[in-house]
């Protein structure tokens, strides 16, 4: 079993200029057009049987529209050898009501919520964000939270390892997960103030970009209970991460613990 724990997909009407745009900004390949269809055909070439969609919310007045569209997109039902897609919600820090809304994302029985502090232009460790992942915690939700360099928004870096850090003296979240393996970019830093410590990383746009000798010390390092496979599609290929996984020599239980048993264990909990 397969799951991407880090995927991207948007309505039809908007899913092609979307990707357009932001493809151009990051001077990056788009692996899928960025529709529902698309994911699930690259889903079926790689053998891959869930993938979660993470939708960031760019303002506030975004809200309802991007999570009635997670809920519209999330299995009710699992189809058995069929790819499922589900998605987490979306919240953003300037919201003037974020104690309702984390309510109103459990309500609708998503998993987890998404962070990305680049584009919403707030620092992870800013109280904002800090009383927003603690109701969350509250509420039994995965927060997934974009962390190091976002290679589309040039400036400065508001994920930062040593953010994460002092976020995690102030919090103790059971489920949260910082992606790209605790950092784009900030691997020596991730090294430094993450590895060891109580979250988890996601694999996304990082395989086959840092040296894999880096990727098995902080894999390892960390535990590899703690590593989620993820792709940050459509910006790079289900298929050729897993086989990056796949070239890594993995032992049986660990290879298996990242493909999908780390996630499996974080969904159902």
């Amino acid at each position: 079993m397969i799951i991407d724990f880090h995927t991207h997909i948007f309505p039809d009407k908007i899913a092609k200029p979307t990707i357009d745009t932001l493809a151009v900004n990051s001077d990056a390949k788009a692996y899928t057009d960025g529709t529902r269809d698309s994911l699930l055909a690259s889903m079926r070439e790689a053998h891959v049987d869930l993938s979660v969609i993470l939708p960031v919310v760019t303002r506030p007045g975004q809200f309802p529209s991007v999570n009635r569209f997670a809920r519209e997109i999330t299995a009710r039902e699992f189809s058995l050898g069929e790819p499922n897609l589900i998605s987490f919600g979306g919240i953003h820090p300037e919201t003037g009501n974020y104690k309702q809304e984390i309510d109103d994302i459990a309500a609708m029985e998503l998993k987890g919520i998404k962070l990305h502090p680049d584009y919403q232009k707030l620092f992870i460790d800013d109280i904002k964000y800090l009383r927003i992942i603690d109701r969350a915690a509250e509420k039994g939700l995965i927060i997934s939270v974009h962390g190091g360099r976002d290679v589309g928004i040039p400036g400065e870096i508001h994920c930062t390892p040593r953010r994460v850090q002092n976020l995690l003296k102030q919090l103790d979240p059971d489920k949260l997960i910082i992606a790209h393996m605790g950092g784009y970019d900030c691997w020596d830093e991730v090294e430094e103030y993450l590895v060891g410590r109580k979250l988890y990383f996601d694999t996304g746009y990082s395989l086959g970009i840092m040296p894999d000798d880096q990727f098995l010390r902080i894999a390892r390092g960390h535990g590899t209970d703690k590593i989620l496979f993820a792709t940050d599609s459509p910006w790079s290929g289900q298929k050729e991460n897993i086989e990056c996984i796949r070239r890594l020599k993995l032992k049986p239980e660990e290879e298996n613990a990242v493909f999908s048993g780390n996630a499996v264990r974080l969904l159902k909990g």
